[in-house]
């Protein structure tokens, strides 16, 4: 298949297109994790493409982590897979953060040509001079920028990256974006929309019923995916209405039948032929195979009805109340310098959040953007200059981290203080049944963890929302969601984020900021 998206039996790939690369193949691969009774993968075959520069997205939950881990054997399974060519994943967990990054380099892999590690780190634009540095006091842009050098500057590898862009900020994911698009051979998982479309050239899609590989970006399958869902559901519409006209006539034609049978038993009128009932008998039994046969061709359309609408990712609306606050300007930053020791992070930022305004705080990694947030909500930042906040104010945080979160969702639902039936419904909407939040949180993927914060603070009775980078692990169609419920509800919020696509479509205002 050249153009557009090909359709696949639920639990397999496959190679779309001959091409000379590579192909690393599974067979029968059926994974399932301790304690759970529903398997992630069941009898799933495929082939890939290692030349492919290949985007692997889906809801949260799906498995994508889990497939990298499987082609990565790090996980027991059942199956096969094999691959001509030796895999490598990102991240790589250091052991040693403290020694140098040259060691962490070294551990990544012990026969690195320096040569070509210094030319992959031209490309990222990092200085040589990071290698003599710790490993841990690299950012983690830099840290995400290293592995990738180590990792392409090997040969013959084909690399697994698990999201890359957790720890970039715009510019760093637009470098990074460039870089990789230059590159070939890699499966890499990414929420980020214009990310993928920077870098990839097809997009495997873990679907809800089945798996799908399309040709192209991620807006190429995004298209594709729509245009496929529309069609299916005007089908699946005309489909129900012919069920429904099949049903009532058949039902006609057995009643009508059952009638005439029970005519025929009776005695024949004195005015009727004498072969009365044998007539009627007949016509009963016609009437009686028409309707068999109307039900036959009311079973095949419902037949026909299963195989639609499988794939249907509905995106359901999420909802939003604000509380409305008493004055117009809700809270004001002025002259704020923070430091941490001797290192400024930012200095003489200025910030007004009035209500109704949704402000995009943007900068480089290390400016001081969570610092403002946290400022904002009142946390112990070292500052100077001056705090305002409106008297009352309740604001709703949402953090980058999810570490903190554990227990029960009924305990968080008692801390949060917030309404049980909403925050069940959210989470649904966002594709975290409530049976899987019935076990301990911190047993849930990040992303269904992110979710789960990002639910409780919908939930949570404030009137200005702060949320620092809240779409980290989020899938794309959740992402979509947020975005369609900021702008349906247009509540007061600030936020940092580095999804170009999700600041475009939903920033009134963007402030920019710069290291001190």
């Amino acid at each position: 298949m050249h153009n557009g998206c090909g359709m696949l039996s639920c639990g397999h790939f496959y190679v779309m297109e001959g091409t000379q690369c590579h192909r690393s193949k599974s067979k029968n691969l059926t994974f399932t994790y301790d304690g759970s009774y529903e398997p992630v993968f069941e009898n799933a075959s495929f082939q890939i493409d290692t030349g492919w520069r290949l985007g692997l997205i889906g809801r949260n939950g799906r498995g994508k982590t889990t497939l990298l881990r499987l082609l990565c054997g790090t996980y027991p399974y059942q199956g096969t897979i094999s691959a001509s060519t030796p895999v490598s994943y990102f991240p790589y967990l250091i052991r040693r953060p403290e020694a140098p990054a040259i060691d962490a380099v070294s551990e990544m892999e012990p026969d690195y040509e320096l040569r070509r590690l210094q030319c992959e780190m031209e490309k990222l634009r990092l200085d040589e001079s990071i290698l003599l540095r710790s490993y841990a006091t690299l950012s983690g842009g830099e840290q995400t920028k290293l592995q990738l050098a180590v990792l392409f500057s090997s040969e013959q590898h084909y690399l697994l990256i698990d999201e890359p862009t957790n720890h970039l900020d715009l510019p760093g994911r637009e470098l990074v974006s460039r870089y990789l698009s230059r590159k070939r051979g890699f499966l890499l998982v990414s929420h980020d929309r214009a990310f993928l479309d920077g870098c990839v050239d097809h997009i495997l899609s873990i679907n809800r019923a089945d798996i799908q590989v399309c040709r192209g970006n991620f807006s190429t399958w995004m298209e594709n995916r729509e245009r496929q869902d529309a069609f299916e559901q005007r089908k699946n519409e005309k489909l129900l209405r012919e069920i429904a006209r099949l049903q009532d006539t058949a039902r006609e034609k057995t009643q009508w039948a059952g009638r005439a049978e029970a005519r025929k038993i009776g005695s024949a009128p004195a005015d009727r032929p004498d072969n009365y009932r044998s007539y009627q008998g007949a016509k009963a039994e016609r009437t009686m195979a028409r309707a068999k046969a109307i039900e036959k061709r009311r079973e095949a359309a419902l037949e026909e009805k299963k195989l639609l609408l499988k794939n249907l990712e509905r995106r359901e609306e999420l909802k939003l109340v604000q509380l409305p606050f008493y004055t117009e300007r809700l809270a004001e930053l002025r002259n704020i310098r923070i430091a941490y020791g001797a290192r400024t992070v930012c200095d003489s930022f200025g910030l007004s959040v009035r209500a109704g305004e949704r402000i995009a705080l943007q900068g480089p990694n290390g400016c001081g953007k969570s610092s403002i947030l946290h400022l904002l909500c009142g946390m112990d930042v070292p500052h100077g200059g001056e705090v305002r906040r409106g008297s009352g104010l309740r604001i709703s945080f949402v953090g980058q981290n999810t570490s903190g979160l554990c227990g029960s969702a009924a305990e968080l639902i008692r801390e949060k203080e917030i309404e049980e039936s909403r925050f069940y419904s959210i989470l649904n909407k966002l594709d975290v049944p409530k049976a899987q939040l019935e076990r301990d949180l911190r047993l849930l993927s990040e992303g269904q963890r992110k979710k789960v914060l990002l639910a409780a603070s919908l939930c949570e009775q404030a009137h200005l929302h702060v949320w620092d980078e809240p779409l980290n692990y989020i899938d794309v169609i959740s992402r979509i969601q947020i975005e369609e419920l900021l702008l349906r509800f247009r509540p007061t919020i600030v936020f940092v984020e580095h999804d170009k696509a999700f600041c475009e479509h939903v920033a009134t205002r963007i402030v920019s900021m710069q290291k001190a």
